[in-house]
């Protein structure tokens, strides 16, 4: 191939005294670009491969100073003393220079050759990532920009590794911990101190975070008590999802805690709102009832004070359904012996002393939507049970049972006296009409079983869409 000579015509040095013959084809063929520079810094030898990374003729390449074709001149003197020292350059990264003008980034590995002692030329092997470092760039780029998304957001967010160390954690999250988490030390949450929700102390290591990376899955709908370092207490629902790689491996997780004081704050006003409009219906209703006794009092017609006095009594049985109702701790659905008790207790106001009431109930919770009507029916079926169950001294006995069968509620009055024919007393009278038209709107069924110790059942679904505008 000759020699190689620099711009003045000199030869530096022939091929065959860099290389024997038995190294062209490995040096030439190889597949990773490979220069060889001088103590001076001058190529002085490129394979093909070398070229074509860079885009130069061989004649463009060789016998130059590789300074011309770096970019970063500290780079390249740093490479050439570290390699005259005797140091070895592995993956160093550098850029370069292409014929195009483009920017190549390169990791050089490369090792020198002395002499007695003397510095010859070092070997310096080539490779190309500049996708590499593009994709680094990009993957950067996004990381960057989420962090932005993350730290714009109004929800306090943070991530830990696998182990549950802290990893990342936005300004929402430290604003709503009162803290600055330590990123790297603190572990599973960014709060201080947690409590359940029902005010327990609650450790980290079993915190919702701490149970989705050891079970590997998310956790939803727990609720959960911070304490700050100030002592003041937020509650708040985590979101604590764990976090894979592409084969599926746990990596981590991120977890977003929202902040639910606003909520709290509103249900215990709402609780407040509805106490007190109970309180007021209520003491509107006993009021109502206290006229209407009023009224049957001083009422001279005997056909008036039954009316009045059945209205009083029925406006009494709401009201306790009422009182019943919102004593509860929930508001969708009441206690059935509570509520049983509480219309029981009231119609036994307008009994005689010898009518005594044996209640039995065994039927759980009844839905608020159920309450009224049947505390009228409950009401309409005590009424009758005395009026019709007595004997001529006044003395009766009623057994009231409320129990559950097959999904359904079945309510059962029964008294000892000598009963009544349903069909002869007709739907209008004793209130049976009124009891079959409130039947109806529980979508139930109602029986009367006659003769001695009248029994009257009434049955309905646990489950149901209340009828309304019946004709009762």
């Amino acid at each position: 191939m000759g020699k190689i000579e620099l711009a003045g015509g000199n030869p530096i040095v022939s091929q065959t005294d860099v290389f024997p013959d038995d190294y062209q084809d490995f040096f030439e063929n190889g597949a990773v670009a490979l220069h060889l520079i001088g103590a001076d810094g001058t190529i002085l030898r490129a394979n093909q491969a070398e070229l074509d990374l860079l885009g130069y003729a061989a004649d463009e390449y060789i016998g130059r100073h590789i300074s011309e074709f770096h970019i970063d001149a500290d780079t390249i003197s740093e490479m050439l003393a570290r390699l005259r020292a005797g140091e070895k350059l592995v993956r160093f990264p550098a850029r370069m220079r292409a014929n195009d003008g483009s920017i190549k980034h390169v990791e050089t590995t490369s090792s020198a050759q002395f002499r007695n002692g003397e510095f010859i030329n070092t070997r310096c092997f080539t490779v190309d990532v500049t996708e590499i470092v593009d994709v680094r760039r990009q993957l950067a780029r996004k990381d960057e920009e989420m962090r932005q998304v993350l730290e714009a957001l109004p929800a306090a967010v943070y991530t830990t590794d696998a182990r549950g160390k802290i990893t990342y954690f936005n300004h929402a999250a430290a604003e709503l911990a009162g803290r600055e988490p330590i990123v790297g030390e603190d572990e599973w949450c960014v709060t201080f101190r947690l409590f359940t929700a029902d005010g327990q102390p609650l450790p980290h290591k079993e915190c919702p975070m701490a149970i989705a990376l050891r079970e590997n899955r998310p956790i939803r709908g727990v609720e959960a008590m911070a304490q700050r370092p100030d002592g003041s207490m937020f509650p708040f629902l985590p979101f604590p999802t764990p976090m894979r790689n592409d084969d599926g491996e746990l990596t981590g997780a991120v977890n977003m805690l929202v902040d639910i004081s606003d909520r709290k704050l509103a249900k215990s006003n709402q609780r407040v709102f509805l106490d007190e409009l109970n309180h007021r219906v209520k003491n509107n209703m006993m009021m109502l009832c206290a006229l209407l006794r009023s009224a049957e009092r001083e009422s001279d017609s005997r056909e008036a004070r039954i009316v009045l006095g059945d209205a009083a009594q029925r406006v009494g049985a709401m009201a306790a359904a009422q009182h019943a109702l919102y004593t509860e701790h929930g508001r969708s659905e009441v206690d059935a012996k509570n509520f049983v008790n509480a219309v029981c207790d009231s119609a036994r106001q307008a009994f005689s002393e010898n009518v005594a009431l044996h209640i039995d109930v065994d039927a759980g919770s009844l839905a608020n939507d159920v309450t009224m009507p049947l505390a009228l029916i409950l009401n309409e079926l005590l009424t009758n049970a005395a009026k019709h169950g007595c004997d001529e001294a006044g003395n009766c006995e009623i057994w009231i049972s409320l129990k559950q069968l097959d999904g359904d509620f079945l309510l059962t009055v029964r008294d000892n006296g000598p009963g009544f024919n349903f069909k002869v007393t007709g739907r209008r009278s004793s209130g049976t009409g009124l009891v079959a038209g409130l039947v109806r709107q529980l979508r139930g069924s109602f029986s009367v079983a006659p003769g001695p110790g009248a029994r009257c059942t009434v049955r309905f679904p646990g489950q149901f869409q209340p009828e309304s505008n019946l004709d009762l």
